[in-house]
Parts: C-alpha cells; structure tokens; sequence
C-alpha cells in the first residue's frame, strides 16, 4: 500500500513538472517572437517607401497596387513576412526584403505597424 501512494505521488509529480515543462517552452517561445514596436523604427525605412503611401502602385515588375499596412493585424503582417520569405508568395522585391528579416524582425515590423492608425 505504501509503495503504491509514493508510486501514485511520484507519477503525480512528474506529470506536473510535464506540464509545466511544456508551459515553459511554450510561453518562452511566444516570448522571442514577441513583436516590440519601438525596436523595429529603424527597419521601417525598407517598408514606407511603398507601404506609406496612399494609393502607390510599384511597376516592376508589373503593375501593382501596393497596400498600406498602417493598423493591418499583427500576426497577418508575420504570415505575409514569413510566405514572401518562403516562396509560398510571390513579389520580387518583398522576397528579397522578407528573406533579410529575421522572425524577431518581422515580429517587431508587425507590432509596430498594427500599432498604426490607417
């Protein structure tokens, strides 16, 4: 019976620590890609030239409306980063520009261009 309530306490134990484990790991990795707004303001010179401009259009290497991401969702500016970055979308000058990003770039990129009203 002893052997059976320290086996139960032990097995308890270690599901806990488990747990809080995978806790652990997951909240630090929501941690590094935590965007900072105010970290990415010298990045965003790369960006403006196209993205702040109302009603821009790039021709290269087509005609393109470019869209404002003032106030555009965080996680949609990352996902759009990380496709362009990818390959999985397609523009020349944006696969170039992602794929110099690091994810805590983007991840700052995004922050502080949601933080923007559009």
């Amino acid at each position: 019976m002893k052997l059976r309530t320290n086996l139960t306490r032990t097995l308890s134990a270690l599901a806990v620590m488990a747990s809080c484990t995978a806790m652990g790991s997951a909240h630090a990795a929501d941690a590094a890609t935590a965007g900072d707004a105010k970290a990415a303001v010298n990045k965003t010179s790369m960006c403006i030239g196209c993205h702040g401009i109302e009603g821009y259009k790039s021709s290269f290497p087509e005609v393109y409306h470019v869209p404002k991401i003032a106030g555009q969702n965080a996680e949609y500016i990352v996902a759009a980063l990380k496709e362009y970055a990818s390959g999985a979308r397609t523009f020349p000058t944006m696969e170039a520009i992602a794929k110099s990003l690091s994810e805590q770039d983007m991840a700052n990129l995004a922050a502080y261009y949601s933080s923007l009203k559009n």
